[in-house]
């Protein structure tokens, strides 16, 4: 069968159900499906449901009639293994905004965060809105920047997606509108391939100019990286899955073999195909057929 519709859970919750599971079949088969085998990724956690005899677009329609709490995903079932990760950092690999920290130590984490929600939303250009949130940091020690960083949590799966991806022979790259000094940080830690970020500029005493270098990384920037990357791997957009959360992510998931909104802002969650709303970041693990035997780290 060629196509398959994945069903994912919030990470070691139980909560997939068989009737879960009956409800997502009739409506498949109501809408003209021929419906195969049930896989368990994980059990009560996520599974593969292979179908066949209708089109993604029917599929998608069909399955927006169920109404239970899962994250509901149509696909072709070839070419899910993808050979590329590129990842945005704010609120998807890390669970806040690193700007929205320093912000806090300056005392303006309010006003950076506000600015921050309507760009991230759509709502204001990416470019002036990084130049006047960074524009309120003048001034502060770069020392900040390491206190900032010790606040920083990496989202739930974060670890093992990245593991997990280069254990199989994927190129993990992280590609931020936040700023370098994380993202090497991430890059690190995490164990990706490859990171680009802004770069706050700084003076010679070791405080903030408040300004960006630039040109700023935006939103067409991060396509410029996925197309190189994938030209440098020997690959195409297609062999990559791109994930973010905002709408500077936009245009590189929609670019990519498999572009994923995570837990992302009400505008992307419009214009994305794939959402994940309930499980973590495993979750782009099973999107691409992984089992959670077949996980690395953790």
């Amino acid at each position: 069968m060629d196509l398959v519709l994945t069903l994912i859970t919030a990470p070691n919750s139980g909560a997939l159900t068989h009737d879960m599971i009956n409800e997502a079949t009739a409506a498949l088969t109501q809408a003209g499906a021929r419906v195969g085998d049930t896989s368990w990724l994980a059990q009560n956690e996520a599974c593969d449901i292979a179908f066949e005899n209708i089109t993604l677009e029917e599929a998608e329609k069909a399955l927006g009639n169920c109404v239970f709490s899962a994250d509901k995903v149509v696909q072709k079932a070839a070419g899910r293994a993808k050979k590329l990760l590129i990842a945005d950092m704010d609120s998807t690999m890390v669970t806040g905004e690193t700007l929205d920290e320093l912000a806090d130590f300056a005392g303006v984490k309010d006003r950076v965060a506000a600015i921050t929600a309507r760009a991230m939303n759509g709502e204001l250009d990416f470019e002036e809105a990084i130049d006047e949130r960074v524009g309120l940091l003048a001034g502060m020690s770069t020392a900040m920047l390491d206190e900032a960083w010790k606040r920083i949590e990496y989202t739930g799966g974060a670890r093992v997606l990245v593991a997990t991806m280069r254990a199989n022979g994927a190129y993990a790259a992280l590609v931020s509108g936040g700023f370098d000094f994380f993202t090497s940080a991430v890059r690190q830690d995490l164990g990706f391939d490859f990171d680009q970020a802004n770069v706050l500029l700084t003076n010679d005493d070791n405080t903030l100019t408040g300004k960006v270098q630039k040109p700023v990384l935006d939103r067409q920037a991060k396509v410029d990286a996925l197309e190189m990357l994938a030209a440098q791997n020997g690959i195409t957009a297609r062999d990559a899955i791109a994930v973010g959360d905002g709408a500077n992510d936009l245009q590189m998931i929609s670019i990519a073999g498999t572009g994923v909104a995570f837990h992302a802002k009400p505008s992307v969650q419009k214009q994305a195909c794939i959402r994940i709303n309930h499980g973590d970041l495993t979750a782009l693990l099973y999107l691409q057929g992984y089992a959670r035997d077949q996980f690395v780290g953790g």
